[in-house]
């Protein structure tokens, strides 16, 4: 028997969301709702989704600026948008932003049901098992999210919480600039300058795990964040 389905819905309607929630999760799928386009971020960064489905007008960060952020980790992963304004403006903004449909209020949710159906049928699991998984593996490093452990080159290192949350977001975003904001609002929830350098003293002791792994580096992007390299051996 396959996983169910992981969908994320944003929609700050918490009626609505309730009502989308229920309705999708009947059908099998399992829907995770968040009512803030921040809460969505720090969902997506920390959880495996095969669907987005957001509301264009959300509080902190609207439906589009939300789906421009998760299109710089995943431009795969189909995103339906949500809203009460069907302006062919918006409707085209949405489109070029890489909407799979874009849905005006009000709608049937029987009719919603069988479009996320039609979309998840038509591109598939955007995921491979090992996303699933609870270990995630890059080169010859593993991490193992549910044991806090890292074996890096065939050398265990046991993790705290916050340093287990930071890899996780490197292992799976490999070859992607991080942004310093994304691990501040996704695992501290802050950005004060304390807690900036905190994170500093975080990826240098991340490096220093890492190390064991020739093929794995994690390097600073002056003024924006943090990738993590695969690299080739010459």
């Amino acid at each position: 028997m396959s996983a169910a389905k992981q969908i994320m819905v944003v929609e700050d309607d918490e009626s609505l969301g309730f009502l989308i929630q229920d309705s999708l999760s009947t059908h099998g799928w399992a829907v995770q709702l968040y009512t803030t386009g921040e809460k969505g971020l720090t969902a997506f960064h920390n959880n495996t989704f095969d669907l987005c489905i957001l509301d264009v007008m959300l509080p902190e960060k609207d439906g589009f600026d939300l789906a421009r952020e998760i299109r710089k980790y995943n431009q795969g992963i189909p995103i339906v948008f949500l809203s009460a304004k069907n302006q062919t403006e918006d409707r085209i903004k949405g489109f070029q932003i890489g909407a799979d449909d874009y849905v005006s209020k009000p709608f049937s949710l029987e009719e919603f049901k069988y479009r996320i159906e039609a979309i998840l049928k038509r591109t598939g699991s955007q995921t491979t098992p090992a996303d699933k998984a609870s270990v995630l593996q890059i080169a010859d490093s593993a991490l193992d999210i549910h044991n806090l452990l890292l074996t890096a080159g065939g050398i265990p290192t046991r993790l705290t919480y916050k340093e287990c949350s930071m890899l996780q977001l490197f292992f799976r975003h490999p070859d992607k600039v991080i942004e310093r904001d994304v691990f501040l609002k996704t695992i501290w929830e802050d950005d004060g300058f304390f807690v900036a350098r905190s994170m500093d003293v975080f990826v240098s002791r991340l490096r220093k795990y890492l190390s064991h792994d020739t093929a794995l580096r994690i390097e600073n992007i002056r003024a924006v964040g943090y990738i993590l390299k695969r690299v080739t051996a010459t």
